[in-house]
């Protein structure tokens, strides 16, 4: 079944919600500040999308001021990780942030509200979390080049199997080459991951991983995914029925 559609204000909750509980989940620290909240996972300080600060209303602050409060909030860490909820009121510090040598991103989160098309016969099949290492690592170097993962994997590893991460891949030659990743938590589902290796992109195997990551999701209130909003995926993910519903703003110094 497809979930029914819903107003702009009440999709964007919705992302927040499952945002925000992904963090209740897996943090042990959540601390309201001025303007949002501080979230650790103090086991896991690699993991940078759970050590962040969350900024959740225009603080009225400078690129200077915000990143000497994460440099307090994020004491003790190799990385520095700011998200906006509110995209408008990032921009205006993003050539700021990037001129300091901060990575911006506009992250759009969409939702799954219309049947799927018809799509590519490719063979996909759900495969143990390991069985997709190579890709993993693959996917990390073209993201970050040369930077050690260190402690991310096994953090990573531990955080998706403890929510039921389901694995799909397509293989070539008996070698995972496409992978995509369900993770489920109450009622919702967010496709994680979806990764082709660069050999193998633009034969269909995107637009196969997805179909049946939301095919195996089944029937769930709300199905999620992320995409970079000024990159080409976003695009491959409406044609499959996800709507757009809420955009936000990362700011990501690596270690």
């Amino acid at each position: 079944m497809t979930p029914a559609s819903l107003s702009d204000d009440d999709a964007a909750a919705r992302a927040r919600a499952w945002r925000d509980a992904a963090h209740a989940a897996v943090c042990d620290v959540l601390e309201p500040w001025s303007h949002g909240t501080v979230v650790r996972a103090t086991s896991r300080p690699s993991y940078w999308n759970f050590n962040v600060v969350r900024v959740e209303e225009d603080p009225a602050m400078s690129v200077e001021e915000l990143a000497a409060f994460a440099d307090q909030a994020l004491a003790g860490l190799e990385h520095r990780c700011i998200d906006f909820d509110l995209v408008g009121a990032a921009e205006p510090l993003r050539a700021g942030f990037e001129a300091k040598g901060w990575k911006a991103e506009r992250l759009v989160w969409m939702r799954h509200e219309a049947p799927l098309p018809p799509g590519p016969e490719i063979v996909v099949e759900e495969v143990p979390y390991d069985a997709v290492d190579n890709l993993r690592v693959a996917w990390g170097l073209e993201d970050f080049p040369g930077l050690d993962q260190g402690d991310y994997p096994a953090h990573a590893r531990e955080i998706s199997l403890g929510r039921g991460a389901q694995v799909l891949a397509v293989r070539e030659d008996r070698a995972p080459v496409a992978f995509a990743q369900l993770e489920r938590y109450g009622g919702a589902a967010e496709i994680t991951h979806v990764y082709v290796h660069p050999e193998y992109r633009g034969a269909g195997c995107g637009t196969a991983m997805t179909r049946a990551a939301v095919e195996a999701a089944g029937d769930v209130r709300d199905l999620w995914i992320t995409a970079d909003d000024e990159d080409r995926p976003k695009e491959l993910y409406a044609r499959l029925g996800f709507r757009p519903a809420w955009v936000t703003m990362e700011f990501l110094r690596p270690p």
